[in-house]
């Protein structure tokens, strides 16, 4: 995979779109109904910006039934997903990201079984 240093942290630096990544780099798979609850967004404001980390493979999506989720991707490199740990270490306790962990644990149907609405 070959992603060039200065797009990834031009994406990277859009708070939605950071927010997102530590939330998928902390939890491993969400579904695009999890990362809306947690970050208080629209869903399609959300699926925007997951599109673009798509687009520029930063991370990956699986369909499930109607549900997209989303996880980093498998081949992203190791300098990349070192400045996403780095990041999520520094956003430890820091608002909003100590409130998007707080939201999406405190979430009511979480997917597993059935996704939300």
């Amino acid at each position: 995979m070959n992603i060039n240093i200065n797009d990834y942290l031009k994406q990277i630096s859009d708070q939605t779109r950071l927010r997102s990544l530590i939330l998928l780099h902390k939890e491993g798979e969400l579904c695009v109904c999890e990362l809306t609850y947690a970050l208080a967004l629209s869903q399609p404001k959300v699926s925007r910006h997951l599109g673009v980390l798509r687009e520029m493979g930063i991370v990956q999506g699986r369909r499930d039934g109607l549900w997209i989720y989303y996880s980093l991707h498998r081949d992203l490199p190791d300098w990349a997903l070192s400045i996403l740990e780095s990041a999520a270490q520094g956003a430890e306790g820091v608002e909003p990201f100590a409130s998007d962990q707080t939201s999406i644990r405190s979430m009511p149907n979480r997917p597993g079984a059935a996704c939300c609405a």
